[in-house]
C-alpha cells in the first residue's frame, strides 16, 4: 500500500471519490489544497512528465471554458507561470508517491501503478460503483470538457 500526497480542490465532489477509492484499496491519502500550496516551477513541472502542455490544464477551469486561455495555444513556460500564478488552471488532483508524480485522475494508469483494487469485500462494492464513474473530472454528472452551469452552494468546486 502507498503512501498519496493528494492535491486537489478542497470540496470538490469529483476529488473526494477519488481518495475514496485509493483509500478502499488500502492507501493512505494524504490531502493537500492545490489552490494555496507554494508551488514553485520546478515542482509542478515535475508533475506533467511528458504530456502535452495542453494536458495540464483544468478544461473545467473558468478561463480556459471563457477562451481567455487557450492551452492549445501556450508553451511550457507560459502555461507553468499561468498555473502558479492561478491554481485553479492546473488539472486535478496532483499525485504523488516516493518521487513519482502524476495529473490527473486515469484510473488505468493509477491501477497498473500503484493498484486501485479494494482490499476487501466490504470497500468491494464502493470501488466498483467509483469505477464506473468519470473520475476524471468534476462529478456532476456531465462530461468532463462542458459543463454548461456554475456552481453555486459553498463547499463545491466551483472549476
Amino acid at each position: 500500500m502507498a503512501r498519496v500526497s493528494f492535491y486537489s480542490k478542497p470540496g470538490c465532489k469529483g476529488g473526494t471519490k477519488q481518495k475514496v477509492l485509493l483509500t478502499a484499496a488500502g492507501h493512505e491519502v494524504i490531502p493537500y489544497n492545490l489552490l494555496t500550496e507554494p508551488w514553485t516551477v520546478e515542482r509542478l513541472r515535475s508533475f506533467f512528465g511528458d504530456r502535452p502542455v495542453a494536458e495540464w490544464f483544468n478544461p473545467s477551469a473558468p478561463k480556459v471554458k471563457s477562451g481567455e486561455v487557450v492551452p492549445e495555444k501556450v508553451d511550457e513556460q507560459t502555461a507553468l507561470a499561468l498555473m502558479l500564478k492561478e491554481p485553479l488552471l492546473i488539472r486535478r488532483p496532483l499525485l504523488e508517491v516516493g518521487e513519482q508524480r502524476e495529473v490527473g485522475f486515469d484510473v488505468q494508469k493509477i491501477d497498473a501503478w500503484i493498484g486501485l483494487q479494494a482490499v476487501d469485500e466490504s470497500l468491494q462494492q464502493i470501488s466498483d460503483n467509483l469505477m464506473k464513474e468519470n473520475l476524471q473530472g468534476c462529478s456532476h454528472g456531465h462530461g468532463h470538457h462542458e459543463h454548461g452551469h456554475e456552481h453555486q452552494k459553498k463547499g463545491n468546486c466551483k472549476h
